[in-house]
Protein backbone atom coordinates (compact mmCIF):
# COMPACT_ATOMS: atom_id res chain seq x y z
CA UNK A 1 0.00 0.00 0.00
CA UNK A 2 1.28 3.73 -0.47
CA UNK A 3 0.54 6.70 0.70
CA UNK A 4 -0.28 9.67 -1.74
CA UNK A 5 -0.12 13.25 0.12
CA UNK A 6 -1.17 16.81 -2.36
CA UNK A 7 1.00 18.31 -0.01
CA UNK A 8 0.28 21.93 -1.84
CA UNK A 9 -3.33 21.47 -0.23
CA UNK A 10 -2.10 20.83 3.54
CA UNK A 11 -3.45 23.37 5.66
CA UNK A 12 -1.24 22.65 8.61
CA UNK A 13 -4.38 21.14 10.84
CA UNK A 14 -1.94 18.01 11.56
CA UNK A 15 -4.72 15.42 12.25
CA UNK A 16 -2.81 12.95 10.31
CA UNK A 17 0.50 13.72 12.30
CA UNK A 18 -1.45 13.20 15.86
CA UNK A 19 -3.07 9.62 14.68
CA UNK A 20 -0.03 8.35 13.01
CA UNK A 21 2.76 10.50 14.22
CA UNK A 22 5.54 8.10 12.67
CA UNK A 23 4.09 8.11 9.38
CA UNK A 24 2.97 11.57 8.78
CA UNK A 25 5.89 13.75 9.50
CA UNK A 26 5.84 17.69 9.53
CA UNK A 27 8.09 20.20 8.59
CA UNK A 28 8.89 23.15 10.64
CA UNK A 29 5.80 24.93 9.89
CA UNK A 30 3.72 22.77 11.10
CA UNK A 31 2.69 21.30 7.89
CA UNK A 32 3.00 17.65 5.78
CA UNK A 33 6.45 17.32 4.98
CA UNK A 34 5.78 14.71 2.40
CA UNK A 35 4.21 13.85 -1.07
CA UNK A 36 3.54 10.11 -0.19
CA UNK A 37 5.41 6.77 0.95
CA UNK A 38 5.15 3.35 0.48
CA UNK A 39 3.73 1.65 3.82
CA UNK A 40 4.85 -1.24 5.66
CA UNK A 41 2.11 -3.67 5.70
CA UNK A 42 2.23 -3.43 9.82
CA UNK A 43 1.62 0.01 9.72
CA UNK A 44 -1.53 0.19 7.33
CA UNK A 45 -3.96 0.57 9.65
CA UNK A 46 -2.18 3.36 10.92
CA UNK A 47 -2.07 4.65 7.63
CA UNK A 48 -5.57 4.82 6.96
CA UNK A 49 -6.74 6.14 10.27
CA UNK A 50 -4.21 9.00 9.75
CA UNK A 51 -5.62 9.71 6.18
CA UNK A 52 -8.84 9.23 7.53
CA UNK A 53 -8.31 12.00 9.99
CA UNK A 54 -7.37 14.40 7.44
CA UNK A 55 -10.33 16.99 7.55
CA UNK A 56 -9.32 18.45 3.82
CA UNK A 57 -9.14 14.88 2.32
CA UNK A 58 -5.43 15.56 0.31
CA UNK A 59 -4.32 12.10 1.60
CA UNK A 60 -5.09 9.42 -0.54
CA UNK A 61 -4.98 5.44 0.32
CA UNK A 62 -3.42 3.52 -2.63
CA UNK A 63 -3.64 -0.10 -2.48
CA UNK A 64 -1.48 -2.37 -4.41
CA UNK A 65 -2.29 -5.46 -6.36
CA UNK A 66 -0.62 -8.46 -5.88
Amino acid sequence: MKIRIEKAQCVGNARCHAVAEKLYVLDDDGYISSEGFAVAPEDELLARRGARACPERIITVIEEEG
